[in-house]
């Protein structure tokens, strides 16, 4: 597959900008793989295409307040660090990118928030726009956590073009958040309220949940034509027994088993024995989908609309199949679905 059969045109006012009203209550189009027909129906409508003892896997990864506003010391020039993951809990070492990169120099320090409430000193350049930094604090850790994240602002993505809100704190997060480690939310579980939720456990709908946190990785564009030489950021994950137990036993039972989002298939697609059994994992994937492949484990997923040549498209394009996908974002484009994280909704079948 080419960079270039992944190419569309967009309007950019379908890409949303705000969530819907509730979340189950964004539009849901439901692809049917094998015959490409299509459904429009309302998020909460999915209770209809499940039964009693199918799975749904969710990723319970907890979205942190990545984005940091600060000055250069001296030039008190503005500067933008993003926070990447925590590299040393002792030496307060963390692994950021900056903006501007160019002007920021190992030595240099950073200072954040009222009164340099925080200040950080730069003791590694790791890649042209990756740098290390020593977070400067006398307290406890937990104090400098709390310090860091009051500064911190909700990371939302670049294609929403305005100011974080309150709303989006809590609206950038799954209910079922649970494990802090993502600078990024697995945006197909945005649309889940507690009702859907309490509806399907009454219907007798299992869940598993796993973890993989979310980095840029997900979010790089690719910048090589041959996917294949596209290398994917590596990511944490863990499937805990409990979770591999659930889900091989709806595949014993041959009964669906749905991957709620990319971030569920790849961690999913990342541990699966010769005998196309989930396995428990604890550690990192780079694993990238793109077709052809043949899903192992999960026999349904759902997906947000993903931007043109995202990493994030081509991986649902693994699960659907290229042309049955690019046709059904055609149709999306025509009716005004919303793409983008706060946009509408499809369910693969």
């Amino acid at each position: 597959m080419k960079l270039s059969q992944y190419q569309f045109s967009l309007p950019p006012d379908l890409i949303a900008q705000y969530p819907s009203y509730n979340r189950d209550e964004s539009r849901l189009m439901v692809l049917h793989r094998e015959t490409g027909k299509i459904e429009h129906r309302i998020f909460k409508d999915i209770l209809e295409y499940f039964n009693e003892g199918d799975v749904m896997v969710y990723n319970n990864t907890k979205v942190f307040p990545a984005r940091l506003y600060g000055n250069k010391e001296k030039t008190g020039a503005e500067i933008e660090v993003f926070l990447l993951r925590e590299l040393n809990r002792e030496q307060r070492l963390w692994d950021v990118l900056v903006d501007p990169a160019r002007k920021i120099r190992i030595g240099n320090k950073l200072y954040f928030g009222d009164n340099d409430l925080l200040v950080a000193e730069v003791i590694d350049n790791t890649t042209s726009r990756g740098r290390t930094l020593r977070f400067l604090f006398d307290g406890s850790y937990e104090e400098f956590k709390q310090t860091l994240y009051s500064l911190g602002e909700t990371p939302l993505p670049r294609t929403i073009k305005r100011p974080v809100t309150a709303e989006d704190k809590e609206r950038y997060q799954t209910i079922f958040a649970k494990h802090e480690g993502a600078v990024a939310a697995p945006t197909a579980g945005l649309h889940f309220s507690r009702e859907l939720l309490k509806r399907m456990e009454i219907k007798g709908i299992e869940s598993a949940e796993i973890t993989l946190h979310v980095g840029l990785g997900s979010f790089r564009s690719v910048d090589v034509e041959d996917l294949t030489k596209h290398k994917m950021d590596s990511e944490r994950i863990e499937i805990t027994e409990e979770a591999a137990n659930i889900v091989n036993h709806a595949k014993d039972a041959k009964v669906q088993v749905c991957a709620v989002g990319t971030t569920v298939l790849r961690a999913l697609e990342s541990s699966v024995s010769t005998t196309s059994r989930l396995k428990p994992y604890s550690g990192w994937t780079n694993k990238f989908l793109f077709p052809p492949y043949e899903a192992s484990i999960p026999t349904c997923m759902i997906s947000n609309f993903h931007l043109p040549q995202s990493t994030l498209l081509m991986m649902v394009s693994a699960f659907s199949g290229y042309d049955t996908l690019l046709d059904a974002y055609q149709v999306a484009i025509k009716e005004s679905y919303r793409f983008g994280t706060y946009g509408d909704a499809m369910l693969i079948l």
